[in-house]
Order: C-alpha cells, then structure tokens, then sequence
C-alpha cells in the first residue's frame, strides 16, 4: 500500500492478521501473502492480483478452505481498526460509498444470452441457452 499507514508499510498486514481468527500459522502466512497481493493490485481480479496460476490456485484453495471463514479474516481487521480509533486523539472520519444501481428498464424485454448451457442441445440442434428479462 503507498503511504505510511503507523504499522510502517511492509507491516500493516501483521496488525489486520495477529487477531484474525486463523486456526495455524499456515494460514495466517497465507493471509499475509494473499492481503500483499490483493492490496498490490487493488480493484483487480484474484488471478492478475495473484500473478501466476500457482499464486492463483493457492488464493483459490485457502477461500475454499472450510476453515477459513469471514468472521475470521475480518476479527483481525476489526480489532485492528478498534485498537486504530482508540489510539485516535482527533476526530475520525467514516467515509461510505453511496452509489445506488438501478437495473429497472422503461421497456422490459429480452436482454440477450444470459448464461449458456453445456449440456446438449435442443431437437432442432441448437444450444441450450438461458435468456431472461428484467
């Protein structure tokens, strides 16, 4: 991450990790690894975070982890930003995005090809193709 975030900032990671609720130290080194990657990267989809297929599969592999959960990747993050407020001594800002979508349309009809069906083909030969309306 650029600037300097107090944990300097090749150690911001270790503050958001040493309360996470990771049940051994493989997966709190792979939760570093990954946060580095992710926070290199950001806005960008896991596998160009990652860089290569094997950073890829890893990533993969520890978020289908059944013992990895998101109360625990996020306990180390919350504890984190309580001990950041209580170590505060001015105000401190809550920013949030407000951004609505609305994906309601004047004139509902098909929108094209929404999810396409690999599983044979109708009589006549053509695909299996899923289309919806909003």
């Amino acid at each position: 991450m650029s600037g300097d975030t107090g944990a300097g900032a090749a150690g911001w990671h270790d503050d958001e990790v040493v309360s996470a609720g990771l049940p051994d130290k493989r997966l709190a080194r792979r939760f570093v690894r990954l946060l580095d990657q992710m926070s290199a990267a950001p806005g960008q989809p896991v596998p160009a975070a990652c860089g290569d297929w094997a950073a890829t599969k890893a990533a993969y592999r520890f978020f289908d982890n059944p013992r990895v959960t998101e109360h625990g990747m996020l306990a180390g993050h919350f504890a984190a930003t309580a001990m950041r407020c209580a170590a505060s001594e001015g105000p401190i800002l809550i920013l949030q995005d407000t951004t609505e979508f609305i994906y309601s349309r004047a004139q509902p009809g098909k929108i094209g090809f929404t999810k396409t069906i690999n599983a044979g083909r109708y009589k006549a030969g053509q695909p299996n193709v899923v289309t919806s309306e909003c």
